[in-house]
């Protein structure tokens, strides 16, 4: 047992437990969709520096159609119609 090697073990739970084996197909769907989403904000945000030389200030490169997370005129942001941020639910203490 000391020497048996890692995949050798893991083969050998799933053999004894074959349920587990969508819990591991779930947790590495989430790890896989966590990796690929934390590629995509650094590659495609603007708020990312790569190349800091050559691009010291990625910002001023958006067009004026790009959609910002802060409005810059100084408007308020519309809040979501689902959300209201006036209610407070009422804790049973």
């Amino acid at each position: 047992m000391a020497g048996a090697s890692l995949g050798a073990r893991f083969y050998r739970q799933i053999k004894r437990h074959p349920g587990i084996i969508p819990m591991i197909g779930l947790i590495c769907l989430g790890m896989g969709s966590a990796a690929l989403y934390l590629l995509r904000l650094a590659l495609r945000s603007p708020d990312v520096c790569w190349d800091r030389k050559n691009n010291p200030e990625p910002w001023n490169r958006l067009s004026p159609n790009d959609q910002y997370k802060v409005p810059l005129d100084g408007s308020r942001v519309a809040p979501h119609p689902l959300i209201s941020w006036s209610w407070h639910p009422q804790l049973p203490y």
